[in-house]
């Protein structure tokens, strides 16, 4: 396989801790220790990164979107600020009885960004906590990762032969340092 162009990550409990209450604002939107750094450092090895997150929140009226865009722009500014970029945020804003296309496990925010990226799925990486974020890369022939943080032991304990098929990691900032190690001479 060749080097993966395309790196697409989970928000909530990837990039920020996760809550069963959603992430509905600012105040609530908090940095897992290691994710900025790591997402820079991606950017930086010359990584096309992409967010794909369901926002449910949304659709139930918990987030207001002006908050979510405040959210969204906070998480740009703190990526610039160590370096790096994050080229495209793609988010689902509907609920879990809507039936659309873009809700993960569907594979259609996967779809958006690949369009937008004219990169393709089958080179990507996906990173996510929970098992719908490796059925949406799965969907699409891409490389699915687990992190343990947010819902990610959680997730591993429902579907513990995921530790046969799938790389799990502590938390982005462990899959970067990993995966930058083993690309670098790709």
């Amino acid at each position: 396989m060749s080097v993966p162009k395309l790196i697409i990550l989970d928000r909530d409990g990837v990039i920020n801790q996760d809550s069963d209450e959603f992430v509905k604002n600012l105040q609530e939107f908090i940095p897992i220790p290691g994710s900025i750094k790591a997402i820079a450092r991606l950017s930086q090895a010359g990584f096309f990164i992409a967010v794909a997150t369901n926002q449910s929140g949304l659709a139930r009226g918990l987030i207001q979107e002006e908050d979510l865009a405040e959210m969204h722009q906070y998480l740009l500014d703190q990526v610039s600020a160590a370096g790096g970029q994050i080229h495209l945020i793609a988010f689902c804003p509907h609920g879990p009885d809507s039936h659309c296309e873009c809700r993960k496990p569907k594979p259609g925010l996967l779809k958006a960004i690949a369009e937008e990226s004219r990169l393709p799925l089958a080179e990507a990486v996906v990173i996510g906590d929970s098992y719908r974020d490796l059925e949406s890369a799965w969907a699409v022939g891409a490389k699915a990762v687990l992190v343990r943080s947010g819902k990610g032991e959680r997730t591993l304990k429902g579907h513990p032969a995921l530790l046969q098929t799938t790389p799990v990691y502590q938390d982005l900032a462990e899959f970067t340092a990993n995966f930058l190690k083993e690309h670098e001479h790709g």
